[in-house]
């Protein structure tokens, strides 16, 4: 990809440069994904251990406020410079927003399936 750049050493050494830094920075993103997978048990095979709905259901809601509690911290991480790339920050506000979307669209289809069963006649 780079070698059709031209003869400008510096520009060339600029791109490899930045495609080492983003090729980096794919690789922290991925091992913190795994990590996540790791710690939600989202990797488990079948021996994984089954608990009731409403343990499964806390534990989804505990992460995804620990996963929103982390983002709120993050600004003053990044101030005082424990946070050095952009793109990492912006990967983890992107996640916790997510998770949190998705908890909701749980939380509204648990909702409507207590409201159709309310409006059940026996």
């Amino acid at each position: 990809m780079v070698d059709g750049i031209g003869s400008s050493s510096l520009a060339r050494a600029a791109i490899e440069a930045a495609l080492r830094s983003q090729s980096e920075s794919a690789k922290r993103i991925d091992t913190d994904v795994a990590k996540n997978f790791a710690t939600a048990g989202l990797d488990a095979g079948p021996s994984a251990k089954v608990g009731s709905f409403d343990q499964n259901l806390s534990q989804g809601l505990r992460e995804v406020n620990a996963s929103v509690n982390r983002v709120d911290d993050l600004p003053a991480d990044m101030i005082a410079g424990k946070i050095t790339d952009f793109h990492e920050l912006a990967v983890q506000i992107k996640q916790a927003e997510i998770s949190f979307k998705f908890a909701m669209e749980v939380r509204n289809k648990l909702i409507d399936a207590y409201r159709e069963t309310m409006r059940m006649s026996v």
